[in-house]
C-alpha cells in the first residue's frame, strides 16, 4: 500500500536542520493523505518488544479463573476479557464484540485531583504469575512516552509551529498501553457476521504507536481510493496514526483515519498475533481548539479532552 509511507527518523534525530525539515514535510504529507505512516530509526530495541510478547503470551495462556483475578473494563488497568469491547460502536456501527483479549496499563502518576485521578491515573496492576512483565512494561512505557513526546514535536514542526506547541498540553497526559492478544481461529471459533479482531474505528487521542506482527488477519486502513486495504509491514518499524483530538486540533488538515483488524481466517486457523498499542492523549483538562486557516480547514467547537475521550470509551464498552 504505497499511500502509507515509511519514514526514517534517523535524519530527524541526527541530521541537519534541512534534513529535519524534510522529515517534517514527509509527516505532514502522510497525515494529510492517509493519517498513517510507518517509522524506522526510532531507537526502541526489538528485543524489548519481543520479550513483552513472550511474557504476555504466558499470561494469556493462564486458566480463565487465574486471569479473572485481574479482570477490568475499558479505562481500567488489568485484563480485559473477551466480550467487553466493540470498537465499531465508536462510529455508531453495532457489531459483535471484538475477538481479542487485552492487558491494559497506562499513566499512573496522580495529579492530586481525585475526580481526574480516579478516571485517568489509576495504579497499574501486573500479574504475579508473570513476574518479569512489570519491569519490561515499565521500560516500554518510558520509551513510548519519550517517543510520543518527540512525535508531538515533529508534528508541531510539520505545521510550522513552535516545537512545544502540542507538548504544552501534555506535561501530565493520560495514556494507555494495550497488549492485545488475537487468539487463533482454532481457539475462538468462527466469527459472527460483522465480527472483527477489532472493528472499524478511529483512534481518540493524539498519536498512536503500534508495534504489530504481520498476519492474514491483520491491520487494514481505509483508503478513499481503494476502500479497505492491508496496511504495509516493515520489520522493526512502528505504525503511527493520529487520533481524533489531534485531527480536530489541526482543523482536519490531518486525518484521524478509520482502521480495523480482520478476524482470524480459515486460511490460517492457527495464527495468533500479539500487538502492543500505545495510545497517547493530552492532559485530561486540556482544551482542544481547532487551529485556524491556513493550517485548519474546519473549525470545531472547543472540547475538553477528558470529556471527549470518556464519551468514546463509554461508546465501545460492552455491558454484560
Amino acid at each position: 500500500m504505497s499511500a502509507v509511507p515509511v519514514i526514517d527518523l534517523t535524519p530527524w534525530f541526527h541530521g541537519s536542520a534541512q534534513e529535519r525539515a524534510g522529515v517534517a514535510e514527509q509527516v505532514d504529507r502522510a497525515l494529510q493523505d492517509i493519517g498513517f505512516l510507518l517509522i524506522t530509526g526510532h531507537g526502541v530495541p526489538p528485543e524489548l518488544r519481543e520479550s513483552i510478547r513472550t511474557a504476555a503470551k504466558r499470561f494469556f495462556a493462564l486458566p480463565g479463573e487465574v486471569k479473572h483475578a485481574y479482570a477490568a473494563t475499558i479505562g481500567e488497568r488489568g485484563w480485559l476479557p473477551p466480550g467487553v469491547e466493540a470498537n465499531g460502536y465508536a462510529e455508531g456501527t453495532e457489531t459483535p464484540p471484538d475477538m481479542k483479549e487485552t492487558y491494559a496499563v497506562g499513566a499512573d502518576q496522580p495529579i492530586g485531583d481525585q475526580e481526574i485521578d480516579d478516571e485517568w491515573f489509576l495504579p497499574n496492576v501486573y500479574p504475579a504469575e508473570v513476574p518479569e512483565m512489570a519491569s519490561l512494561v515499565q521500560d516500554y512505557l518510558a520509551r513510548m512516552r519519550a517517543l510520543a513526546d518527540e512525535l508531538l514535536v515533529l508534528c508541531a514542526t510539520a505545521l510550522g509551529l513552535d516545537g512545544d506547541f502540542f507538548g504544552r498540553a501534555a506535561d501530565h497526559p493520560s495514556y494507555t498501553m494495550n497488549i492485545n492478544w488475537y487468539p487463533p481461529l482454532s481457539v475462538v471459533g468462527e466469527p459472527e457476521p460483522g465480527q472483527y479482531r477489532i472493528g472499524p474505528h478511529t483512534d481518540f487521542g493524539t498519536v498512536t504507536i503500534l508495534d504489530r506482527q504481520p498476519g492474514v488477519g491483520g491491520l487494514q486502513v481505509w483508503s478513499a481510493d481503494g476502500g479497505w486495504v492491508d496496511a504495509p509491514y516493515v520489520e522493526d518499524s512502528f505504525t503511527i496514526n493520529i487520533g481524533d483530538l489531534l485531527a480536530r486540533w489541526t482543523g482536519d488538515r490531518w486525518k484521524s483515519n478509520r482502521h480495523q483488524v480482520l478476524p482470524p481466517s480459515a486460511d490460517a486457523p492457527d495464527e495468533e498475533l500479539v500487538s502492543l498499542i500505545y495510545f497517547y492523549e493530552v492532559n485530561p483538562d486540556a482544551r482542544i481548539e481547532s487551529l485556524p486557516a491556513p493550517i485548519g480547514t474546519v473549525s470545531y467547537e472547543p472540547v475538553r479532552a477528558a470529556d471527549y475521550l470518556m464519551e468514546k470509551l463509554n461508546a465501545i464498552t460492552m455491558t454484560p
